[in-house]
């Protein structure tokens, strides 16, 4: 029996991005279309099989063990961004600004898109959301750069809409305006969680 059921819910890829440089920059740059491997986005920074423990694991791995890579990608939704924007008192924002890999419209509240959704494109290739991001500090220096003083709004205005990591579970092509269909686990949610 199918653990992933095919759903209606719908969108498309608006931007795409890679960076090239972690250690240089956090900003992404933008793309027309990327090669979805493996490991992830040929030529970013986050790309790899493994990468080593961060924050997101600190209760799980001593900081720089080296664990499976499922941050391969950070993926926002167009319509958050719109949110965070207008919270920050800015017209618009910028993806790049985040090291964003991908924005996508079309799906609400993208966010809360339950792990090990499948986002499947296309072209077949499909990438697996592992859970939601965390809105952090470390874009605030980008956004100042072109909005002196308005980088430390972001980590409040994005609380919650800061998007999803995933990992690349077929390889393919994507590019912008791709459209691409949701597949949700049909796990119920457990009832002992606490939250």
């Amino acid at each position: 029996m199918p653990a992933l059921k095919p759903t209606d819910f719908r969108g498309a890829v608006t931007w795409l991005g890679r960076v090239a440089d972690r250690g240089a920059r956090l900003a992404s740059e933008p793309l027309t279309s990327a090669r979805l491997t493996f490991a992830g986005i040929e030529g970013e920074s986050h790309a790899g099989l493994t990468r080593p423990a961060d924050s997101r694991v600190r209760f799980q791995y001593p900081k720089g063990t080296e664990i499976r890579n499922t941050r391969q990608l950070s993926i926002v939704s167009a319509e958050e961004l719109a949110l965070i924007a207008a919270d920050m008192g800015l017209d618009q924002f910028d993806p790049a600004w985040i090291g964003a890999s991908m924005v996508v419209a079309g799906i609400a509240d993208f966010s809360l898109v339950p792990p090990s959704t499948r986002i499947q494109f296309e072209s077949g290739a499909t990438v697996t959301v592992d859970m939601q991001n965390r809105p952090c500090v470390l874009p605030a220096p980008e956004i100042d750069r072109d909005h002196p003083g308005i980088g430390k709004r972001f980590k409040p205005a994005a609380e919650g809409r800061r998007g999803v990591t995933a990992w690349v579970e077929r390889e393919g092509e994507i590019a912008l305006g791709d459209g691409f269909r949701l597949h949700i686990p049909d796990q119920p949610r457990w009832p002992h969680h606490p939250f």
